[in-house]
């Protein structure tokens, strides 16, 4: 687990801007879950029920300070527009049932099931909910599959698609 500053969050088609000084900047596409109430100790059988929808959050990393220069993830994770979060937060979807596609630059770089998951949502919600409580307007950022990418190119624009959420479209600086 690890948290975003407020700081960090931006919208659909603001740009992302990477430090002057990055080396591997990353874009990691993952389905928000967005708490609806307060939660604390939830069962999973009981966590879809604290969920007020979901969304799509391009979770920017910058890997060079998250893991090898100062191994610190909240400021790898958290510089200014690195949470990408938008478009809508959509209600009445099974998670399980949800497929991300993601786009760089024109090229399909996933397109994965939600269902591939380690955790499945109503786990995810539960195990955080025991270490922590969830208040109304929390976001959990699920984690990704396999094609996360850095971005190679001065500009790039990475558009995400989840059918019944929409398109999460960003150009990185």
């Amino acid at each position: 687990l690890f948290s975003k500053a407020v700081t960090s969050l931006s919208g659909p088609n603001d740009p992302v801007v990477l430090p002057k000084d990055s080396v591997k900047g990353d874009w990691e596409v993952e389905l928000a879950v967005i708490i609806g109430r307060k939660a604390q100790y939830v069962e999973q059988a009981d966590a879809l029920d604290v969920i007020a929808g979901y969304s799509i959050i391009n979770d920017v990393s910058e890997r060079e300070f998250q893991l090898e220069r100062c191994g610190q993830w909240v400021k790898g994770k958290s510089f200014d527009t690195f949470g990408v979060f938008g478009p809508v937060i959509a209600t009445g979807l099974e998670p399980g049932s949800l497929v991300v596609k993601t786009v760089l630059n024109g090229d399909e770089r996933q397109n994965y099931p939600i269902s591939d998951m380690i955790f499945p949502v109503p786990k995810l919600v539960s195990m955080i909910s025991h270490d922590m409580t969830l208040m109304p307007g929390d976001v959990i950022a699920c984690g990704t599959s396999i094609g996360v990418g850095s971005m190679k190119e001065k500009s790039n624009t990475v558009e995400v698609t989840i059918e019944g959420i929409g398109t999460l479209a960003n150009v990185f600086e």
